[in-house]
């Protein structure tokens, strides 16, 4: 098991999803239900999914394209999502 790859995983995620929406969706649920066990169950559950199913997806993907070539395609649709942001299109 690499511990490293564990932890620069866990941190790049943790600061990536701070001040996102889905925070702040998990703070609305809890200030209207004031419930917050089951919001964060909710959450963590629905987080762990999307995960895995990147994972998978990955993992499948890079069965057929190189991890180089990922790497290139996503820069270019982050390029793109935000010209289209800038541009007021999206």
């Amino acid at each position: 098991m690499d511990l490293k790859l564990i932890f620069t995983t866990f941190f790049t995620l943790f600061v990536a999803e701070l001040g996102d929406k889905t925070q702040l969706a998990c703070i609305m649920l809890t200030a209207k239900t004031k419930k917050p066990w089951e919001v964060f169950i909710g959450a963590s559950i629905a987080l762990s999914l999307v995960s895995l199913l990147g994972v998978i997806f990955a993992d499948f993907l890079t069965a057929y394209i190189s991890p180089d070539m990922v790497k290139k395609i996503a820069g270019i649709g982050f390029i793109l999502i935000g010209a289209l942001i800038l541009l007021d299109k999206l």
